[in-house]
């Protein structure tokens, strides 16, 4: 028996990974990925089934092996990188809202620190084709939060959502909501100077940043990116 509305609901998280894992069919720039999180390998596995039988553009659909470090499982997605490639995102959507009830579906680009709304709109930005691939994960090479932290001390670096979690080896793990992010990010506040021993302790944590504390927010700065983060 086939999935029906809702049969998903609670399971599936809002935020949809695009180009943020490598494809197993072919070269990156000629394939998009897709990634959906999932509580639990059974649910995840109905949403592979529904996805690989139910939409013929699909080259891939896949779960992950085990489980991921917050607990979800990933179902893999893959199609050809194209023209039609965000009218057939939109269709796979459109179905994954009606299994799961998410009406607020949003897409991580790259491991972006951003998420955008999965609309016509924001994916018009999509690169469509091995050239634009190329040229927008090269110019947004540090956007992807894996690569803005290559340098970090840190055992694990995980974004779900906004939320931040940075976890060293014999040390508890610390989490940050992402305030903002990029070249142009605005700093209103002055230096918290009174928090010097809070900088010095996340330098030693995270790695050699330049890190500052304005208000509440730290703010993180590699080769131009601020990253501005609230502790939880």
């Amino acid at each position: 028996m086939g999935l029906l509305k809702n049969d998903l609901q609670f399971l599936v998280d809002n935020i949809v990974e695009i180009d943020s894992f490598k494809s197993k069919m072919g070269d990156d720039k000629d394939i998009i990925t897709l990634a959906f999180s999932v509580n639990g390998d059974s649910p995840a596995k109905d949403l592979e089934n529904f996805i690989e039988k139910g939409y013929p553009f699909v080259l891939d659909a896949d779960v992950s092996s085990g489980e991921q470090s917050d607990g979800s499982y990933k179902v893999f997605v893959e199609m050809e990188r194209n023209k039609d490639a965000p009218m057939h995102i939109l269709e796979i959507a459109d179905g994954v809202r009606k299994l799961a009830d998410v009406d607020n579906l949003r897409f991580r680009y790259y491991k972006n620190f951003k998420s955008n709304p999965l609309d016509e709109e924001s994916l018009a930005n999509l690169p469509l084709d091995a050239q634009a691939y190329e040229r927008v994960t090269t110019e947004t090479h540090l956007e992807n939060y894996k690569n803005y932290f290559s340098n970090s001390y840190a055992e694990s670096i995980n974004l779900n959502d906004n939320i931040l979690t940075v976890k060293n080896t014999y040390q508890q793990p610390v989490r940050f909501e992402v305030v903002d992010f990029g070249k142009d990010t605005q700093i209103n506040e002055t230096i918290n100077m009174a928090d010097m021993a809070e900088v010095i302790w996340l330098t030693k944590y995270l790695g050699d940043y330049n890190i500052c504390k304005y208000g509440n927010d730290l703010v993180l700065e590699n080769k131009g990116y601020l990253l501005k983060l609230r502790r939880i």
